[in-house]
């Protein structure tokens, strides 16, 4: 007991939560080249029809992400951030050895249930960096998140596409002992990061995730750059959901192949994010790095749909990852208007938005990738998921100016 008592002892830092963040996503970037084939298997290796069930199986660990995101966030806000991170660790792991072993695909969604349920330790991640920085510097810790994202996906996918080379099942054990690693480092190294001053008491109505969405509202900027937010992650969660469909499908890319990509990605992420987002957004500062971060966004998904060479997406990834700095400058933006005792309650919402864009993305995006595809379709539309990505990084740019604009004349009565 005395062992896992320990970390709250030292003190916590970005550090300690970036290891935490690297291994949980290096996990997540295994499974990605292999499960859309693994699906695809369980429906005879139809692709239409396996990236229906693909749509599905996202929006269900979404589905359930948004129930618990809220939940999980106001609990780390009463009892900290590291007992709600390491339950969090569990889940995952659980899912991925589920997976691994599924006969069929009700086992499929079994599996994505148990982790949705327990997806709350990115939402408890960012409440700890912004348990850990000062306002001024929460870009560069939020950052951070990004870098760890982009460290865990060029070695996972490309782990996992060689694996799959192996077995489409070898990947999930493989991901579930790097969880595992992660739980340990959790248990005897990290630290807590919310000082016992610092908590708050749980409360159902906080927690409840319409109830937590609507309580954004009690904060001065806060709900229109929410909503900024989930439309921007409806966007990017379409790109996440059908890449592997789509450049296996138009390029004929192996799983090595596309391990490969998500590797670069992830390679561009983390040197974006992790060296450069902190000098991007003190020359551009918040607001303009969010604009900036949107317009490339937009460009950068209507040029992935229309590019026809697979060469191609490596000079768009380029481009594209510089699109990056508008997650960690939103997320600046907002924990600027929040006290310390309710970030953990504020980060499980905006974790909910994302899950809220889990579900509804991935399915209209394998349902127009898969009518994009078919064989009776009148125009044959490869990349209409993007295009419709592209759309939605309009509408977030739009929402965008406007939490500006109210902030502005709020300030100015004040």
């Amino acid at each position: 007991m005395e062992a896992l008592n320990a970390p709250s002892e030292r003190k916590p830092a970005l550090g300690f939560i970036f290891v935490t963040l690297v291994l949980l996503v290096l996990g997540f970037g295994i499974i990605i080249p292999v499960l859309p084939g693994l699906v695809t298997q369980f429906e005879g290796g139809n692709v239409a029809e396996g990236s229906d069930y693909y749509g599905l199986i996202v929006g269900v660990f979404a589905g359930m992400q948004f129930v618990a995101s809220p939940i999980l966030g106001s609990l780390s806000d009463r009892f900290g951030r590291r007992k709600v991170i390491l339950i969090a660790l569990a889940g995952t792991a659980i899912d991925y050895v589920i997976m691994g072993l599924a006969p069929n695909i009700g086992w499929m969604f079994v599996a994505r249930m148990i982790s949705g349920a327990t997806a709350g330790a990115l939402a408890t991640c960012n409440a700890y960096i912004a348990d850990v920085t000062p306002p001024e510097r929460r870009a560069q810790g939020y950052g951070l998140v990004g870098a760890a994202f982009g460290l865990g996906f060029v070695v996972g996918p490309a782990v996992g596409g060689l694996l799959g080379q192996v077995s489409l099942r070898l990947p999930f054990f493989v991901a579930a002992g790097c969880v595992g690693v992660n739980w340990l480092y959790g248990a005897f190294v990290l630290p807590e990061s919310l000082p016992a001053e610092h908590r708050r008491p749980f409360s159902w109505r906080r927690a409840n995730p319409v109830g937590s969405l609507l309580a954004l509202r009690r904060f001065r900027g806060v709900i229109d750059l929410a909503g900024m937010h989930f439309i921007f992650m409806c966007g990017n969660t379409m790109l996440q959901s059908i890449w592997v469909l789509y450049v296996g499908y138009r390029y004929r890319w192996t799983t090595l192949e596309v391990g490969l990509s998500l590797m670069f990605i992830g390679l561009m992420a983390a040197v974006v994010q992790g060296g450069l987002v902190k000098r991007i957004i003190a020359w551009t500062g918040e607001r303009r790095g969010l604009v900036a971060g949107l317009v490339i966004s937009t460009v950068i998904m209507l040029a992935y749909g229309l590019a026809t060479r697979g060469w191609m997406i490596y000079c768009l990834a380029f481009v594209g990852a510089f699109g990056g700095i508008a997650g960690p400058a939103a997320q600046a933006l907002i924990t600027r208007h929040v006290p310390p005792n309710e970030q953990g309650a504020v980060q499980g919402s905006l974790s909910g938005l994302t899950s809220l864009a889990g579900i509804f993305a991935p399915i209209v995006a394998a349902w127009s990738f898969g009518k994009g595809i078919a064989a009776d379709a009148r125009w044959h539309l490869p990349g209409i998921a993007f295009y419709e990505a592209s759309v939605l990084m309009l509408i977030a740019l739009a929402l965008a100016f406007r939490s500006f604009q109210l902030d502005d004349r709020l300030a100015a009565k004040a």
